[in-house]
């Protein structure tokens, strides 16, 4: 069950971050305006609280295995909000990021 928490709590911070900084983004540079600047501002403060759920007690790991679920989740972000169309080394890529992030996480540890 911590696995699947785990995994959970991964998909909602790359949400919360990857959201935030889109808000941001479509805010400044799409002139869109201050208020989904504030949004996204919003959400990026929520993803820093959402790590402090991982059932993991260590910090640099959390992140670290966060990092390959930012690569992943920052593609698929692309691809649905912006209509982005990754190539097959985006794939791999992203691929080998969430290897990394199984490795990190859920390797077996003595």
């Amino acid at each position: 069950m911590s696995v699947l928490r785990s995994v959970v709590l991964f998909v909602l911070a790359a949400l919360a971050e990857i959201g935030g900084a889109w808000l941001v983004w479509q805010g400044w540079r799409e002139h869109r305006g201050v208020l989904w600047i504030a949004a996204g501002v919003l959400a990026l403060g929520a993803y820093g609280f959402v790590a402090t759920f991982q059932p993991e007690a260590h910090f640099g790991r959390i992140l670290a295995a966060y990092g390959g679920v930012f690569v992943a989740g920052s593609l698929a972000w692309g691809m649905v909000a912006d209509r982005f169309r990754p190539d097959r080394y985006d794939v791999i890529g992203a691929a080998l990021c969430l290897l990394g992030v199984a490795v990190i996480m859920y390797a077996p540890r003595g």
